[in-house]
């Protein structure tokens, strides 16, 4: 059991969300007005994609990053920030003709998913840890090994903790690889993303398994998508780890009732402090990830 929770916000990913819950924050405003909201709310971490404020599409802008990790630290409201690095790796394919990337493909190196990262140097920034049939259709996510082993050496070479996206336990084999490759600082930060299609299933045996694999020392947490999403704070905090919610992951706090960012924060709070753990601060979750301290 996992006596301080650090609860991270996770507040609008890139997934066609927009349309179906009018609180999913699109403009750099409207996502760092959620971000202090889910700071106030308990949240010790907020992790940050953006979008196009036209289309309400996933973006790698770089503008788009600064002017959300400023209004957010203009705002005076302490959170550790953690930005995707996971854009870039979207590829679909025709499937009469495999070699054609289709409309939607977003596909580049490893390096160039990273500019915003080096621009703005934030605490915390994601590394999807391997390719993924992403759902039904012909779209996959790609990240292989050589991407993630010149990402990782450039976000060591940063300044920058890493958290390894796991989808599946191929994913996390990999990533103690690189931990034994010297491209991953300790403490190591795992975030085991449960129930995306076709990843790891949201089934408890397959978490445990997949925190009995993790090396020694590592800090992790783990999530779940929509309905699963408050369960699996339980099952997180009760096997000894962090836990995510937000409308990246999930559109609702019940059948029916839209969700906000705060809102989902102040629900996981309610399952955290009703389990007899505490939410962990800002500067605890720093000093447990080995983060440096906010200056």
């Amino acid at each position: 059991m996992n006596n301080e929770v650090i609860i991270t916000a996770a507040l609008t990913g890139a997934g066609d969300t927009v349309g179906k819950n009018e609180f999913v924050p699109v403009s750099p405003e409207q996502i760092a007005k959620d971000a202090v909201a889910a700071a106030n709310a308990g949240a010790a971490v907020v992790h940050i994609h953006v979008r196009n404020v036209e289309t309400g599409q996933g973006s790698r802008e770089v503008r788009l990053y600064e002017e959300v990790v400023r209004r957010v630290r203009e705002s005076g409201v302490d959170v550790v920030i953690n930005l995707t690095a996971g854009m870039g790796g979207d590829l679909f394919i025709d499937q009469d003709d495999p070699l054609k990337p289709v409309d939607g493909t977003d596909l580049v190196n490893g390096l160039e998913r990273l500019p915003h990262v080096e621009e703005l140097l934030p605490d915390i920034c994601t590394m999807d840890m391997g390719s993924l049939n992403f759902g039904e259709g012909s779209q996959l996510y790609i990240s292989t090994p050589d991407m993630m082993r010149a990402g990782a050496k450039r976000i060591q070479e940063l300044g920058v903790k890493p958290e390894m996206e796991v989808f599946d336990t191929g994913q996390l084999w990999f990533a103690t690889k690189l931990i034994e490759e010297g491209l991953i600082d300790a403490p190591a930060l795992f975030q085991l993303c449960m129930g995306i299609p076709y990843g790891a299933p949201a089934d408890p045996g397959v978490l445990q398994s997949m925190v009995n694999m993790l090396p020694e020392g590592s800090n992790w947490a783990s999530f779940s998508i929509g309905r699963n999403q408050m369960p699996w704070v339980a099952q997180s905090a009760i096997l000894g780890g962090q836990v995510r919610v937000g409308l990246e992951d999930n559109l609702y706090l019940s059948k029916g009732v839209k969700a906000t960012n705060a809102k989902l924060v102040e629900r996981a709070v309610t399952i955290v402090e009703s389990l007899g753990a505490k939410v962990a601060s800002p500067d605890q979750a720093r000093a447990k990830l080995g983060l440096k301290p906010r200056s």
